[in-house]
């Protein structure tokens, strides 16, 4: 089983994961949510810091990072193809270098995405979530 460990705050992160499990018809993935209120007592090994700045995961005992956590995924899932180019030999170092941008920068990347893509998400700040990312009070 492969356990993700992702930014369950970042809405293009959690679009990812929904995506992913639709397809993860046999349960071979686990996504945990590094906010969790326990998540250092039930995941020590993971360093909450490092799993901000970059995607963390487990497979078979070995920790798997950044995109390796994505190319293992979708390829567990049957969808291997999707992602074969990550891992072809001088795109795998731009696919990675465009990778740590995207993660650094993702909560600013995720609204102007949701946009794009047509995806509702939810901007939710101490239990109270608004309509939209200017956090007007537009309260659901």
């Amino acid at each position: 089983m492969l356990t993700i460990f992702y930014d369950g705050q970042c809405p293009m992160c959690e679009m990812e994961i929904k995506h992913l499990k639709i397809h993860d018809t046999n349960n071979l993935i686990h996504a945990v949510d590094i906010h969790q209120h326990n998540f250092k007592h039930l995941y020590p090994k993971i360093d909450f810091i490092e799993a901000m700045k970059i995607l963390h995961g487990t497979y078979e005992g070995e920790l798997l990072l950044g995109l390796e956590v994505t190319y293992r995924a979708w390829t567990l899932v049957g969808k291997g193809s999707w992602v074969a180019p990550l891992n072809w030999p001088g795109i795998k170092t731009i696919t990675h270098w465009i990778y740590l941008i995207i993660a650094k920068h993702r909560h600013k990347i995720s609204p102007l995405l949701a946009i794009l893509l047509g995806i509702e998400v939810n901007h939710c700040k101490s239990g109270t979530c608004y309509d939209k990312s200017t956090n007007l009070n537009r309260r659901r």
